[in-house]
């Protein structure tokens, strides 16, 4: 396969516009139209696994955590960074990450931890804003249907669970065409009136190219009246951690223990229980402390996340619960929802899940 290929795919499903500021998911390593036969998924790319890839003949390693955050000045192999980018570019790997992209999908990180804990009615904790746009075009009222259509063919028109959703409205459209054009209506060098509808639409922001070129090739005139307007509409698909209950209610310790079975973690640290019973559950992979107030807010009894600090726990003021199961304990299944994106598209790629462990923390019971 070309990779460019399999990489358009991962990130149609995740784009990497809606990755943080601070990321650097993406390929890492590698050029877009090299050819992979077979990949390993990991959540971190670490020496033992570029080794790995050598002794399999894999030349593309997935991973969720990218190798490198910061710029390198120097390749010395002073560092694991350093050695694990100068190793994968001498056997010729590829190194492709997916990171905040994948968790700030409602189909990605986060709903993975609330399918392994059996999580009802789910919702994106915090939704994120400004990756909204509304699109406005001006269009011969007799045309406005196979513009509709062209438009949400490309993939405008949703909102929540509905489809193919707009808004027009008739009105009067006026232009003079100059010297030069070819006018759909009218006549050049004289003044002219057109029944027109306006039309809106709302998308994501990454679908911008594809909805333009969309907009352009069902439009009749030459020149295309439009707007485009960025919303800080919540966008309910795209955003930081993720809400959902419990089937049954469950009581605190009983539910720390099934957190402990499901996330296969060797320790939870938590705070003062509350002696309530636990039913609304919200979770975020990785670092998530910066949601608590959203799940505070939210109403859940528990909060599972990774990362806390010794006086973050107070912030939970007894509240809710924070549950830290540790950090790659939170995210481990990542690599499960990697191999099951990869599969299902392109079921006769080999792809297959790291052998090494890459859990940089140990613990001593």
């Amino acid at each position: 396969m070309i990779l460019a290929t399999l990489i358009d795919y991962l990130e149609s499903i995740a784009p990497l516009s809606y990755q943080e500021s601070y990321d650097n998911s993406g390929l890492i390593v590698g050029q877009p139209d090299d050819e992979v036969d077979q990949a390993i998924i990991s959540l971190d790319c670490t020496e033992e696994v570029v080794d790995e890839a050598i002794r399999l003949g894999c030349r593309l390693i997935i991973a969720h955590h990218p190798i490198v955050f910061k710029g390198l000045k120097r390749f010395n192999a002073n560092s694991y960074v350093e050695r694990v980018v100068m190793k994968a570019i001498k056997h010729d790997i590829a190194l492709y990450a997916m990171h905040t992209n994948l968790d700030n999908v409602y189909e990605g990180v986060n709903k993975k931890i609330a399918e392994k804990l059996n999580l009802q009615r789910l919702s994106i904790l915090l939704p994120k804003t400004g990756l909204l746009h509304k699109l406005v075009v001006f269009v011969p009222k007799e045309q406005a249907g196979q513009l509709r259509s062209a438009l949400f063919k490309a993939g405008a028109g949703h909102i929540g669970n509905y489809s193919d959703c707009s808004f027009g409205v008739l009105g009067t459209g006026t232009f003079k065409a100059g010297m030069g054009t070819n006018p759909y209506v009218g006549s050049v060098g004289e003044s002219h009136q057109e029944h027109e509808e306006r039309i809106e639409v709302l998308y994501p922001q990454d679908k911008e190219r594809q909805i333009l070129v969309a907009m352009y090739e069902a439009h009749p005139y030459e020149e295309v009246a439009y707007d485009i307007y960025t919303l800080q509409n919540k966008h309910h698909q795209v955003g930081s951690g993720m809400i959902g209950n419990l089937a049954e209610p469950m009581e605190e310790l009983q539910f720390l223990e099934l957190l402990k079975q499901r996330l296969k973690t060797g320790v939870i640290r938590y705070t003062q229980l509350k002696g309530e019973s636990i039913q609304r559950i919200a979770v975020c992979g990785g670092s998530g402390g910066f949601l608590l107030p959203q799940a505070i807010r939210q109403g859940a009894d528990i909060f599972v996340t990774a990362d806390y600090k010794y006086h973050e726990f107070f912030d939970a003021e007894k509240k809710i619960v924070i549950a830290d199961v540790g950090h790659f304990e939170s995210e481990q299944f990542t690599q499960e929802l990697l191999l099951e994106i990869i599969q299902k598209k392109f079921p006769n790629f080999a792809v297959r899940l790291t052998g090494v462990n890459t859990n940089p923390i140990n613990y001593y019971i």
